[in-house]
């Protein structure tokens, strides 16, 4: 598996297995037939629900703990540090581990300022190897970069063939922020797997449009966490490494970019008022 050096030299798996949308009763499944198919990066959250489950499967698999790069979030807490600490405390029984590889805070909303702080405690205290953010734009990133002791590891963004971010990702290449791909297929959207340009391209390389799309974000330097809950398409999403798009296909991907989202902007003040009320309980 190749991998990214985080910017305080954590080396993190290039690409992982996301549990977003599956439901706990497959959770435990699901990521132990990733773990067997070769995954080590495994991401959760708390507000997936599901962090018991991948703590079973963690604890079952026995995999030794310091092969396995582990990520889960930190959901909008009430405000103060101890809030966010017992957050974290909550994450980690739910788990059933004793620290984590990465914690990022998982919206750019609430206190973001005491949340902070506490996470750089815990990443002092030796608890978590990496902390970094979700979801943040280049203005919300430069201003926590800026007037904080510790820049994020990591930034978890949209990232697909019709949202590229790539101004996005130069920003964070300038302030040393890894940029990590959520829903790398777009679920599908615009017709995606059946896309006439991407399965061009597969067909050249003898590949599926998943491998193409997940190859030309490794290609770009993306860490990318794709799900699924059937491990033949666990081992295709894994199988990236083989082949290389060439710089006219990775051009031709390139103009496929809308330059928006397709589910929703963290910057439109009703979605920013529903998910700052949306509570986790921990």
């Amino acid at each position: 598996m190749q991998t990214v050096t985080l910017n305080n030299g954590v080396e993190m798996p290039v690409l992982g297995f996301g549990v977003y949308q599956i439901p706990p009763e497959q959770t435990e499944q699901a990521v132990t037939d990733a773990l067997a198919a070769g995954y080590r990066l495994l991401d959760t959250a708390a507000a997936y629900r599901n962090e018991e489950a991948v703590g079973r499967a963690i604890k079952s698999s026995g995999i030794a703990r310091e092969d396995l790069f582990v990520t889960t979030k930190l959901w909008v807490q009430d405000p103060g540090e101890d809030n966010t600490k017992r957050a974290f405390d909550a994450s980690l029984r739910r788990l059933g581990l004793d620290h984590l590889d990465l914690y990022l805070m998982h919206q750019p909303f609430g206190d973001v300022y005491s949340q902070w702080r506490a996470m750089q405690d815990l990443h002092r205290e030796g608890r978590v190897k990496a902390i970094g953010v979700s979801n943040f734009h280049p203005d919300r990133l430069v201003d926590l970069v800026d007037h904080n002791e510790v820049t994020p590891a990591v930034n978890q963004i949209e990232t697909h063939p019709f949202f590229q971010r790539t101004a996005d990702q130069a920003i964070m290449r300038e302030r040393g922020v890894q940029i990590e791909s959520w829903g790398p297929f777009a679920e599908g959207r615009n017709n995606l797997f059946a896309h006439p340009l991407l399965s061009e391209v597969a067909g050249a390389h003898g590949r599926s449009v998943p491998q193409v799309v997940l190859r030309w974000l490794v290609q770009r330097g993306v860490v990318v966490i794709p799900k699924s809950v059937r491990p033949d398409r666990m081992a295709q999403n894994l199988d990236v490494f083989g082949f290389e798009l060439t710089d006219d296909q990775m051009a031709r991907i390139a103009t496929l970019d809308t330059g928006g989202s397709l589910f929703f902007d963290h910057r439109d003040p009703a979605m920013v008022g529903r998910l700052g009320r949306l509570r986790v309980s921990d």
